[in-house]
């Protein structure tokens, strides 16, 4: 028994109209062949020792963690939790391996007791207890057993469902009939850790199979504080729904007729945050995917090339990770005569679909190690992303850049950085890279920014139209 959704796909990628007769796929659909694939498959460049014995298999570690093959692993775990054995039975329920991603039809929930709770719900662990979860089924108790084993509130679905049983006789004081995706989210204030909540959406919509439908899917937001966020935007391509939270629907039991239970943002092994990626390997599908999607569904322009490289700056009015000699460094910038050079500050005065334009019009992207520098998943796939200094954090931003398959290139000669003070963590008091400002080697910015700016007249994407830039001496 599936869920209720029809599956019917007739949706805008990659700047064409694809409808089911194309007969094209994502690659975890049976009989899928390369040539039908709307991504090609990430690619690994060298062997990475230690992590597999050739090339081949490391491509299929890359796969299997970083592109479309998560999806095909997780549908290949779902398995039946709570079926119908009886005429009157019609609830369902069915997860994936810990209860990382559930789905079933007629549930029951009983949110009567929100009332009590004090704190934010996405740390909280009681929400539902026995009595309080179940459908008209049959529960296979030993696998609910097996599955409920990642108990942590942003890794599993497993503190809210390890209570599912069946219930003969309920009242429901709502029955919602409208698709509910229930969603437990991370951080909203953060550009980083909210989009891995977006893109974990993204992602269950593939696993549920119901990609590219109509829009009519009601998300509610496993809290009962208001959400507010100025990434809220990004929820558009998902729903043409306002987003609600617990609190509409508490004190109340609910009977939810077709409710999907997503990915979630920190889960062990999980997709973007906490992900094992193996090196030398880029550009997944998934995440190209993800990023159209949400273009598309922000109805963003496509992308050009410009008269000149442009160059965007992301400035930070935070107390730490500032450039200090910012001035200077765009200054240098602008006298070359082949950058067009902008120097930007995204806060909540820019509305985050404007921001989205700028990125959409830029080349090469620059930023201290920040959660600003996510935006490298929205860039034109030519594009550079400059991350200044990664102040420690080597990975982060250099993987997801890898995941998306934008360039990727950051600061190396640390005799050219200069440090405002040595960097105290605030709670610990011990040094840490992080929590202090940088001046910077203006020759040497120039000099990462010109071989940046030849990638991307260099890369085959970028468009025959401007091959009469050419390099200039000077630069």
């Amino acid at each position: 028994m599936a869920w209720l959704w029809p599956l019917a796909l007739s949706v805008l990628f990659s700047d064409v109209i694809v409808n089911a007769s194309d007969k094209l796929c994502f690659g975890y659909e049976e009989n899928c062949s390369d040539s039908q694939l709307f991504y090609p498959q990430g690619t690994c460049d060298n062997l990475a020792v230690g992590w597999a014995q050739s090339l081949e298999s490391q491509n299929e570690m890359f796969y299997e963690f970083g592109d479309f093959g998560y999806v095909k692993k997780r549908i290949k775990e779902i398995t039946n939790i709570c079926q119908p054995v009886e005429d009157k039975d019609n609830g369902f329920l069915e997860c994936t391996d810990h209860m990382r991603f559930c789905r079933g039809n007629n549930i029951y929930m009983d949110f009567r007791g929100l009332a009590k709770q004090t704190h934010p719900l996405r740390y909280t662990m009681d929400v539902l207890g026995p009595g309080d979860v179940g459908a008209r089924c049959q529960v296979d108790d030993a696998k609910l057993r097996r599955i409920s084993d990642h108990i942590s509130p942003l890794q599993s679905w497993g503190p809210e469902l390890r209570h599912f049983q069946r219930l003969e006789n309920y009242t429901c004081d709502l029955t919602i009939e409208t698709p509910i995706i229930l969603m437990k989210i991370d951080a909203a204030v953060s550009y980083y850790h909210h989009f891995c909540d977006f893109l974990n959406l993204y992602i269950s919509l593939h696993v549920n199979q119901t990609i590219g439908e109509t829009k009519d899917a009601q998300v509610i937001i496993w809290e009962t504080y208001p959400y507010s966020s100025m990434f809220s935007s990004a929820f558009l391509p998902f729903t043409d729904k306002p987003v609600w939270t617990l609190r509409k629907i508490m004190n109340k039991r609910i009977c939810f007729k077709n409710v999907m239970f997503p990915l979630l943002p920190r889960m062990i092994y999980g997709l973007y945050y906490n992900t094992p990626l193996v090196p030398h390997c880029h550009a997944s599908g998934l995440f190209k995917g993800f990023s159209d999607f949400i273009r598309n569904g922000l109805g963003l322009p496509s992308f050009e090339p410009a008269d000149k490289i442009r160059v965007t700056l992301l400035s930070r009015r935070t107390q730490f990770r500032r450039i200090l000699n910012e001035e200077e460094i765009l200054r240098d910038l602008k006298e070359n005569p082949s950058l067009s050079v902008k120097k930007v500050s995204f806060d909540r005065e820019v509305p985050f679909l404007e921001q989205l334009k700028i990125i959409g019009n830029t080349d090469i992207l620059i930023g201290m190690h920040g959660s600003g520098l996510t935006h490298l998943l929205f860039l034109p796939d030519w594009a550079v992303v400059f991350e200044l200094y990664n102040c420690e954090d080597e990975g982060c931003y250099f993987d997801l850049a890898r995941l998306r398959g934008i360039k990727y290139v950051t600061w190396k000669d640390k005799e050219k950085l200069f440090p405002q003070d040595e960097g105290k963590h605030p709670s610990t008091g011990k040094p840490h890279a992080k929590f202090t400002n940088y001046s910077f080697d203006v020759s040497e910015v120039y000099s990462i920014v010109d071989e940046a700016a030849d990638w991307v007249m260099r890369h085959p994407s970028y468009g025959r139209k401007y091959s009469h830039l050419q390099k200039k001496d000077e630069l």
